[in-house]
Parts: structure tokens; sequence; C-alpha cells
């Protein structure tokens, strides 16, 4: 559009991930720990319940190394953007990463939850012996790993998909600690054997629907689907009803990732208008009413032809 455009796209402070890696990085280190305990513990107590959320804080475990793996690769490509070959085959950097390690994180928790539910259904109406004193213990010490890492990720998980993800899990797993909890003590007092293996299909089960939500959700944006949040129908309308602007076509909108909106559109105005305008404009209009920060936008003349025979 010439020189005197304005055309910067600079994302305005660090991205959630980015924010939030240190949590994260300290949440990775007490799970990590504790689940070597805790799996141990669940196999010398023959404890299913206890296994089970042994089972669950290994993928909290893949999980956040994923995270951290992702946040760091994407900051990474950010931090040397200026330095790249314009060739380079990454044009949109490496944030989508934290999305699909989001979408692992969702198939490893369906596995485990699949694998708990198969291994209560065989164990129910057995006797098996069960150390309740251990199980006890580690199961009151993993609550309260559960819960440092609970309020380390409760804030992330409102601004980012990728640390949404790593604190469901530690939200699971908290639950699952006191299961394992009411378990033990139940066995303790009463000697019901069937509640081990029935609190660790309640477990799976709990896993379960909050695992496909963040799967669907992780999906929907590798998709390239528009962000629930943004009315289409609208955006068009508004971009339509701008000064100069005639017509909106070849509007596409996508998530890149958590808190990465982007746009991409053609405007067509009357010809000798001044596109500078109706960029500054649609661009204002992109980042205040709809928080798409990131926007391609095409100023084309009404005379102008051939943007309409695109066939695929």
């Amino acid at each position: 559009m010439g020189a005197g455009h304005d055309h910067g796209h600079g994302l305005a402070g660090q991205r959630a991930g980015t924010r939030h890696r240190r949590r994260l990085a300290i949440s990775f280190g007490l799970i990590a720990v504790f689940f070597v305990v805790e799996a141990v513990a669940g196999v010398l107590t023959n404890s299913l319940a206890l296994l089970s959320d042994a089972g669950h804080m290994l993928t909290d475990v893949v999980g956040l190394g994923m995270a951290l793996a992702a946040i760091q690769l994407a900051d990474r490509h950010q931090a040397g953007a200026a330095h790249r070959s314009e060739t380079s085959q990454h044009t949109f950097g490496l944030y989508r990463l934290e999305i699909l390690a989001a979408f692992v994180n969702a198939l490893l928790l369906v596995g485990v939850a699949v694998y708990i539910l198969v291994e209560a259904v065989r164990r129910i109406g057995g006797d098996p012996e069960i150390d309740t004193g251990p199980m006890l213990v580690v199961a009151v010490l993993g609550l309260l790993v559960n819960l440092v890492a609970f309020a380390l990720l409760r804030e992330g998980a409102k601004e980012s998909i990728n640390v949404e993800g790593a604190y469901l899990e530690v939200v699971a797993d908290t639950l699952g600690s006191v299961g394992v909890i009411v378990a033990a003590v139940l066995l303790e007092l009463f000697g019901w054997t069937w509640v081990d293996p029935l609190v660790g299909a309640l477990i799976g089960l709990w896993i379960l629907p909050r695992t496909v939500r963040l799967g669907r959700q992780a999906v929907r944006i590798l998709l390239q689907s528009a962000p629930p949040t943004i009315d289409l129908v609208a955006l068009r309308a508004d971009l339509a009803a701008l000064p100069d602007v005639l017509d909106v076509h070849d509007l596409h909108v996508w998530t890149l990732t958590s808190e990465m909106e982007n746009a991409t559109a053609h405007l067509v105005v009357e010809p000798g208008v001044d596109g500078h305008d109706v960029l500054d404009q649609a661009r204002a209009l992109l980042q205040d009413r709809y928080r798409i920060a990131h926007a391609t936008l095409q100023v084309e003349p009404s005379d102008h032809t051939g943007c309409d025979e695109l066939e695929w």
C-alpha cells in the first residue's frame, strides 16, 4: 500500500504459555518425582486405585513435559524471527506445537481412562490383598503435591489451552487422590475390597468427559475452524459497514494458538479510494472489537477482476 502505511503486527506482551512457563516447570518437577513414589507404592500395596492415580500422574508428567517443550520451541522460534531467512518453511512459527501437545495429552488421558475401567471390571468380585497403611500415606502425600500444582496452574489455565490441558490433569489427579484416601479408609475400617476397583473406575469415568472436551478444542484449532466466540456474519457485516468499503470476500478467521487469533480478508473499495484509511480502520475494528491482533487485509478497487476465480 506504500511507504506511508504503518504495518505493525507486534504481539501485546508475552504469550499465555510463556507467562506461565516457570509454574509449569515447578509443577512438572513435583509431579515427576511423586509419580515414581506412587507407582512403586501402588505395586507394593496391590491397590488399583493407587495404580490408576499413578498412571494418570504419568500422563501429567508427559503432558507437562510436552507443554514445556512446546513453549520453549515456540519462544526460541519467536526470538530468532528477525534473523531467520525469508525462505523459512515455518512461516507461522512453531506456536501450533502448544496445540499439538494439548491434543496428544488428550489421547494419553483417554488411554489411561480406558485401561483403568477395564482393570476395574476385571477386579470387581475378587478379593485382592491390599496394604492400606502405606496406601493411605502415599495418597495423602499425593493430594498435597496435586494441591500445590493446582494452585500453580490455575491462573494460566484461563489463558492457554496448553496450560489448561496440564491443569485439567492435575485437577483429575487431585480428585483421584481424594478417592484413594477414601478407599484406603474404608478398606481399613470395614475390609471392603470392592471399594478399591470402584474408586479406580470412578477416576477413569471422571477423566473421560473432560478429556474429550480438551481434545475437541484442540482438534477445532488444528482444523483452523473459526473461534466459537467470533460471529463471522457480524464480523463480515462490520467490515462491510466501514466507510468506502463496498464488499468483503475471502474472509477467514482461525486460531494459531492460545490468545493468537488470525484473519485474512479482501476489502473492495471504489477506484481511487485511499487504501491507508481503509486498512487502519479495518485493523482497529478487528483488534478492538474482535481481539484479532494479526490480520492480512487486501484492499482492491471494484474494477479489479480475478479474485473470484479461485476454484478450490
